[in-house]
């Protein structure tokens, strides 16, 4: 067999029909890649008849050394229990990036550990331990099982099948997370895909986000340059989840006249000897529908203050989908500060489920989690938000370094690791 390199229909063909095939493995990201500053090869492993095994390689010259570190995000598209193929792929791409000016290339499949349950035990579904002894045999060096999120790609996701009906999902939902989608219904909170024009009302809520969490946020341009090379051929959509303070009021005086109507109700029957009921559990229904009208009363005067400070709409959240073959995956969001209070990121993850579901994707992917899952973790909370829509944990072998000049990389280890130190002290 043959390494060569692949025109962009060739390796899409091949990609699309591969079990691990992600967005990160498209020619739309590839291109995406570019305006960072990687270029990109598209190689297969090929015999006569057709292609074996295929590989997006990024790759970057590092300053100085006039050398290439690559990169294949997600890995390969090959059988990775298949040693014999894994070899020969192997020594070829070796001798290839060594022809190149490459000193590594990094993988990190898109191939699953060991399977886990929704509180992330282990169980007996899965084991690829023997795909991580291949790969080491065939001298690729592994980086660890990390258990935070410190790795270029999550290694560790929260997923749901949705390859059933929208009913079952819910069932599998916590009741509280039910419960929030319903009260987010009834407070006029409506999630909706945003055209170009308005990325910059994304890009505030994931500024306001960076600035409440202490991060730095991406520049405009990065969500532009997102938009530009990924929405047309539809792995990227953002999401907002907006609220119609007017719809709310009228929902929450409905509310109000409802409970009035039971209380009138049953009040007439009672006095009029046309009701028999206990008078204690009489008395506990009248106060139940009461104190619900003191309350929606009270709400009334909380969503008049919200119009005043608002107006009659307010952008509350929003996510960043990326959506390719099998999956729906949320990529990253943020929260409007001071409107935390409505969790919107239910609403706008309930979208992404519900999309996946409608259009016959496999999964929804909530993306990274930790893989620590005790509870004085500072990441922990995170892993219950996602973990309270129902699903199971997903762990990833992680990732590999196959080292093509071992000077050069240790040199460049060094001074990546310096480099990141001082970037860490000046923030």
């Amino acid at each position: 067999m043959k390494l060569v390199k692949l025109n962009d229909n060739e390796f899409k063909k091949y990609a699309d029909n591969h079990e691990q095939i992600t967005f990160h493995q498209t020619i739309q990201w590839a291109n995406l890649k570019k305006h960072n500053g990687w270029e990109h090869d598209l190689i297969g492993l090929k015999d006569e008849k057709e292609i074996k095994a295929a590989a997006l390689l990024l790759r970057k010259k590092i300053p100085i050394i006039n050398k290439y570190m690559y990169y294949s995000p997600r890995g390969f598209l090959i059988d990775y229990k298949n040693k014999e193929l894994l070899e020969e792929f192997t020594t070829k791409l070796k001798k290839y990036i060594k022809e190149n000016k490459g000193i590594f290339v990094k993988i990190d499949p898109y191939v699953e550990y060991k399977s886990h349950d929704n509180n992330g035990n282990i169980t007996d579904r899965l084991d690829n331990t023997q795909i991580i002894n291949n790969l080491k045999d065939l001298g690729y060096k592994h980086m660890g099982f990390n258990l935070m999120q410190t790795t270029l790609q999550p290694r560790w996701m929260h997923v749901i099948n949705t390859n059933r009906n929208i009913d079952d999902i819910l069932k599998d939902m916590e009741s509280k997370t039910r419960q929030i989608l319903h009260k987010n219904e009834k407070s006029a909170i409506h999630t909706r895909e945003i055209k170009k024009d308005e990325i910059k009302i994304f890009k505030d809520i994931m500024q306001k986000t960076a600035d409440r969490r202490e991060f730095v946020d991406r520049p405009l341009s990065y969500y532009e340059n997102m938009w530009d090379e990924l929405h047309n051929s539809g792995i990227l959509k953002i999401v907002i989840a907006e609220i119609d303070f007017n719809e709310f009021k009228n929902n929450t005086k409905n509310e109000i006249d409802e409970n009035q109507k039971e209380l009138d109700d049953r009040t007439y029957k009672h006095d009029n000897n046309l009701l028999k009921m206990n008078e204690k559990k009489y008395n506990q229904s009248n106060k139940q529908n009461q104190d619900n009208i003191d309350r929606l009363k009270k709400q009334i005067d909380k969503i008049d203050d919200y119009i005043k400070e608002y107006g009659n709409k307010k952008v509350l959240g929003g996510i960043l989908f990326l959506i390719y073959k099998n999956e729906v995956l949320s990529l990253f969001g943020g929260t409007e500060d001071n409107v935390m209070n409505f969790q919107s990121a239910y609403s706008c993850h309930y979208w992404g489920i519900k999309y996946a579901q409608e259009h016959n994707y496999k999964k929804y992917n909530f993306y990274g989690i930790t893989g620590d899952f005790n509870e004085t973790n500072p990441l922990y909370g995170l892993y219950l938000f996602k973990k309270s829509f129902g699903g199971y944990v997903v762990e990833l072998i992680g990732e590999f370094d196959l080292i093509i000049a071992p000077f050069w990389y240790n040199t460049y280890k060094l001074t990546y690791k310096i480099y990141h130190t001082i970037k860490k002290l000046k923030h």
